[in-house]
């Protein structure tokens, strides 16, 4: 019986390399792509991103979504003048006046969260009778309520005095119904050095005030104590100047800051 002739090989590569050479030039063209913009900045980026998301989508138009093929006919070269292809199909001006009135109207609503939670405490300090006793002020992270040194503190000492119990009662109170984020506690003194005190310096006595307070808001609320933060300022943020008694009366405060829904510290 004879032997069958054997088939000719069939003609050309197979089938599976024309596929495999399409993937492999596709990574190649997307890594020249990272690699191009990799030495492009934070904001440059972000303006990158905010062009692609409306010119480009790889799922519709593929290369032809870019400016009609532009960026890519003109070789890779062109990813260098991002800036300039973006502002030409008027996308980087756009998106950075996006971004700008974006932060201002974050801003504005913060202010305005911190401006509500301030008309509350101010009105439930008046009804409270403390009003000559805590100051109120506010800004867009947060309200504070200062109150002086001496009505909560003997000199050099971080014990609160019996006749401030009553106001830190009403403080108390007052946190406990309006403070949902985190409270802040701060210390604050003037710069006359420490003498023979018990606390080697005003750093000590203001970190010490400020325990003290934070120890009360705990003893006297239900307000959790992970959301109370404490820390002593010593010296190094005055509100007046040092060189007067009346300056440095100013200067030794405790603060409260109420942070508000919009803030980092919320």
């Amino acid at each position: 019986m004879a032997n069958k002739k054997p088939e000719d090989p069939p003609q050309g590569s197979p089938a599976w390399m024309a596929t495999f050479s399409d993937l492999m030039n596709l990574l190649l063209c997307f890594f020249v792509l990272l690699f191009s913009m990799s030495t492009v900045d934070a904001q440059k980026f972000e303006l990158v991103a905010a062009s692609f998301s409306n010119t480009f989508s790889i799922f519709t138009a593929g290369g032809r979504a870019i400016g009609e093929g532009m960026l890519i006919s003109n070789g890779v070269s062109q990813l260098n003048n991002l800036d300039k292809y973006i502002n030409s199909m008027g996308q980087g001006e756009d998106a950075e006046k996006q971004m700008k009135d974006a932060i201002e109207e974050y801003e504005a609503q913060a202010l305005a969260a911190s401006e509500e939670l301030a008309e509350l405490i101010e009105e439930a300090i008046e009804e409270e009778n403390i009003a000559d006793e805590v100051e109120v002020e506010f800004n867009s992270q947060y309200v504070l309520l200062t109150m002086n040194g001496s009505l909560l503190f003997n000199s050099g000492d971080a014990k609160l005095k019996d006749e401030s119990i009553p106001l830190m009662s009403q403080i108390a109170k007052i946190l406990e119904r309006y403070s949902e984020g985190i409270i802040e506690v701060e210390g604050h003194t003037d710069n006359v050095p420490m003498h023979g005190a018990k606390y080697s310096d005003n750093d000590e006595l203001s970190s010490a005030r400020a325990i003290s307070v934070f120890r009360y808001l705990v003893d006297h609320t239900d307000i959790d104590p992970s959301r109370i933060k404490h820390s002593g300022r010593g010296e190094y943020v005055p509100v007046a100047d040092n060189s007067t008694a009346e300056g440095r009366a100013l200067n030794r405060r405790v603060e409260i800051k109420i942070y508000n829904y919009y803030s980092s510290n919320y």
